[in-house]
């Protein structure tokens, strides 16, 4: 009898923007995403995790508990260039909604593809934190995001 294929994990350091580091085990897996749903989440100024539903509590693989008060970076794919984060927060910076594809690790190392829309939460003139809204990404979308990140790294 064959022996069952067991699928690769790697254990990876992730480093951050300021200088903050996580080790993570990366597994070659795509989750797809739940058709018909939206992943939303909500953050502070910071990027700590304020809300998150169903749907991402789902997708994500962590509990509810597991993500409130955790930075959203979390979920990080070290195949995500630092520049496309630092499009999103320069964009955000100057009041305006940030459209992108992103690829998000899950907590078992697997990873799934988001079309992404992050807006600015404006309190009485303020920006008090951030709504991030998810939707299935076209196939098309990821191959060229997947493409132009790999020139980026």
């Amino acid at each position: 009898m064959p022996e069952p294929q067991t699928e690769s994990v790697q254990e990876i350091v992730i480093k951050y923007f300021g200088g903050e580091t996580r080790t993570a085990q990366i597994l070659d897996k795509e989750e797809p995403y739940p058709e018909g749903k939206l992943i939303v989440s909500r953050t502070d100024t910071k990027g700590v995790i304020t809300h998150a539903n169903q749907a991402f509590v789902e997708m994500s693989g962590y509990s509810q508990e597991e993500l409130i008060g955790q930075n959203h970076n979390i979920l990080r794919h070290p195949d995500m260039p630092a520049a496309a984060f630092a499009d999103l927060w320069d964009t955000l910076k100057t009041g305006k909604k940030w459209h992108g594809y992103v690829k998000n690790l899950r907590k078992d190392g697997s990873y799934y593809w988001v079309k992404a829309t992050v807006i600015p939460n404006v309190r009485n003139g303020s920006v008090v934190g951030y709504t991030s809204v998810r939707r299935k990404p076209s196939l098309r979308k990821i191959a060229e995001s997947e493409a132009l990140y790999l020139t980026m790294k």
